[in-house]
């Protein structure tokens, strides 16, 4: 299982010394970044402060309120143009943020505002972060601020005490829940706060003087505190700036607790066939190096490539198959069979999805200007609709007959939200009908994915398909992107649906934000690299898919860094999401998921399978806080010894000394903030 940097490909051996010292000055970056305390969100969100590991949390973000505080909007996950960079111990943030839509309807007009944000590691627990706001136009607002987010669960049975108010306040003021639906509890200026629970302090100290709002407001289902700390008073002048400097300081116990993870071998759940991948290719110039690299370094199960249909068929008039076969092929057209055909070559499952549509086949003209809020996507034209399934059909003829691709399935991908072809419910449910159909009358054994939805949310997309008698014939896999993260619950609703069809579960795009492209530098980051993982861990205990495919497993959102690939000219090297998607790929192939019982606490995630038929057992952990000692239990007897390995700041897929499994139990570290995967054979596999 473990690689370690030496066995790196030769072309990155053979790189000229002047790659080498880029790579060296990046590699001291990075151990710069792991040793950060502040986690920073690309969007400019604060999550905490973390020591040894463990994460104290402490959520900011940066804020605009509408006159009299009516409503205030604040920075997220893709809710603005953003963009990450780090420079050792200092992140900077920059948004450009404006009204939501629906606001700027109904008042006729709304508001532009930019930010910047720095924020550095002034050591453990503590963190200086700046604010400056630019107003590029006049605009009527209530006020630019630095918001903090105090979950309900732990102060509300705390306090708030002002640092030099005025006018002068309790020296302690209750942060009990009260009565109202929106409730203030303190509004003053002053020049600091100290928030107290019963196991957390923190405190914010401001440059100069700030007005402090403490409030909550149920109406809006939030039951967590909110403070605002005001840097722009009202409305602003063209051009207008305002910064301001605070100073955070989290106190609060670190959790070294030992746990206990359990397995049990005895309720073999879904097969999980491994780690997949996307393979759409969209840089001519830098893909090919990171598909060589990961096809000759690490276990990929399944493949996803794209259909260019729009260039596949662009003019209707032709018969796009004729001239294929005649040898006029569109190059791009050409590259993606051949992706699809060495994937197959490795024995890989091969997905096609379709994104751009050719203009015939779309009802409306494409929106270069496409405005924020506004439907994305064309539907497709149901006058076209025999040419359509002919256009697509042909594609997946050709792929067969030239390249020896038979497709396991077939989707427009993220139909539900229009990229690029968008559709209803019912418009999916008949599409896969009258697609499923036609590709069985040709010969194909071609299924149709249902959902390839742009997350995990809107479950209700396939519902209408599911209770159609027809299109349950032609339904290889229920599909899902994990973008945006996702609950337990709405993962079990993707489990049981994948459960009443009898198919498969796929999540055919893994990762957790969709706008990172934007700010690549983010992907160096550990907070990225290990949510990214703990999803993964999340969505393999719950919902139990056959793959996970990574986007991508090109240069687009790289897990490799170097070669050019987002301007980085060292050499060519893995990233430590290279590793953990190494290290989770793995899981020895025709494992089933193992019921895992892993101690509930917020910073541990755990998913387990067993190859039963060879007698290997392997449990995956993120520890998501301090190093400390986990007990293992419940591998079979006759396992009896672990081997370990290790994902963290520091390692990349090392192999640690073997554990001795001792009266049914093994005693594993589990380093901070690290993936863990833990592997048992039996001596003799089962007959």
């Amino acid at each position: 299982m473990g690689e370690s940097p030496a066995h790196y490909p030769r072309v990155v051996q053979s790189k000229v010394m002047k790659q080498i010292i880029g790579s060296l000055v990046s590699l001291i970056l990075s151990a710069a970044a792991a040793t950060a305390q502040p986690e920073v969100m690309a969007w400019g969100n604060l999550t905490g402060l973390r020591v040894d590991g463990h994460l104290l949390e402490l959520a900011t973000s940066i804020c605009v309120a509408q006159p009299q505080l009516t409503r205030v909007s604040c920075t997220g996950r893709e809710r603005q143009q953003n963009s990450y960079k780090r420079s050792g111990k200092v992140e900077t943030v920059t948004v450009e943020m404006r009204a939501p839509r629906h606001l700027r309807d109904a008042l006729g007009s709304g508001w532009k505002m930019s930010a910047t944000e720095t924020v550095e590691d002034t050591g453990p627990g503590t963190a200086k972060l700046d604010l400056q706001f630019t107003s590029p136009e006049a605009a009527e607002i209530g006020g630019a601020f630095l918001a903090i987010e105090l979950p309900a669960s732990v102060f509300s049975s705390g306090s708030v005490e002002l640092i030099a108010a005025d006018p002068p306040q309790p020296s302690k003021t209750l942060l009990a829940p009260g009565a109202a639906e929106q409730n203030e509890y303190v509004r003053a200026t002053a020049k600091g706060a100290r928030f107290t629970a019963r196991d957390r302090t923190v405190d914010v100290m401001f440059d100069a003087p700030a007005l402090v709002l403490v409030r909550d407001d149920r109406r809006k289902g939030n039951y967590n505190l909110q403070v605002l700390i005001q840097v722009i008073d009202g409305k602003t002048t063209v051009g207008q700036t305002a910064q301001r400097s605070f100073a955070f300081k989290v106190t609060a116990p670190l959790d070294k607790r030992p746990v206990e993870i359990v397995l049990d071998p005895s309720r073999p759940g879904q097969m999980f066939d491994g780690l997949g991948g996307n393979f759409r290719l969209q840089n001519s110039r830098t893909d090919p190096q990171v598909i060589d690299y990961t096809l000759e370094n690490m276990r990929v199960a399944w493949g996803r490539v794209e259909m260019p249909w729009s260039l596949w068929h662009a003019d209707e008039a032709t018969d796009p198959l004729a001239s294929a076969r005649t040898g006029k092929l569109n190059a791009k057209v050409e590259q993606s069979m051949v992706m699809a055909q060495r994937l197959a070559r490795k024995g890989m499952p091969v997905m096609v999805s379709a994104w751009h549509p050719p203009a015939w086949a779309v009802l409306g003209a494409e929106d270069p200007q496409q405005q924020r809020g506004a439907p994305r996507g064309r539907p497709l034209n149901p006058e076209k609709m025999a040419r359509i399934k002919n256009s697509i059909t042909d594609y997946l003829l050709f792929l067969k007959e030239r390249y020896g691709v038979e497709a396991v399935m077939f989707s427009f991908n993220e139909s539900d939200i229009g990229i690029d072809v968008r559709q209803t419910p019912r418009e999916h449910a008949e599409m896969i009908k009258v697609f499923g159909a036609w590709f069985a009358v040709k010969g194909l054994a071609t299924k149709l994915a249902l959902g390839d939805t742009s997350d995990a949310y809107p479950v209700e997309f396939i519902k209408p398909a599911m209770h159609d008698p027809e299109a349950l014939k032609f339904i290889g896999a229920v599909d899902f992107h994990s973008w945006r993260g996702c609950t337990d619950e709405i993962l079990a609703q993707w489990r049981d649906a994948a459960r009443e069809l009898n198919v498969p579960l796929i999540v055919a795009e893994g990762s957790t934000d969709a706008a990172a492209h934007r700010y690549p530098q983010i992907f160096q980051e550990q907070s990225f690299a290990l949510y990214e993982i703990n999803l993964y861990l999340r969505i393999l205990a719950v919902a139990q898919p056959k793959s996970i495919l990574q986007w991508q497993l090109t240069a687009d959102y790289s897990v490799l860094t170097g070669g050019g690939i987002f301007n980085d000219n060292g050499p060519l090297r893995p990233t430590r999401r290279f590793w953990n998607l190494k290290q989770l790929a793995s899981t020895p192939p025709r494992s089933f998921w193992l019921p895992v019982a892993c101690d509930k606490q917020p910073n541990l995630t755990c998913a387990a399978f067993g190859d039963i038929a060879k007698g290997i057992y392997t449990v995956h952990v993120v520890n998501n806080g301090t190093e400390r000692i986990a007990t293992m239990t419940g591998f079979p007897a006759g396992v009896n010894d672990l081997r370990v390995w290790v994902t963290n700041a520091e390692r990349g897929m090392q192999e640690l000394e073997r554990v001795t499994v001792s009266g049914g139990k093994a005693q594993v570290l589990l380093p901070a903030t690290s993936y863990v995967t833990v592997t048992g054979q039996l001596l003799q596999p089962p007959r």
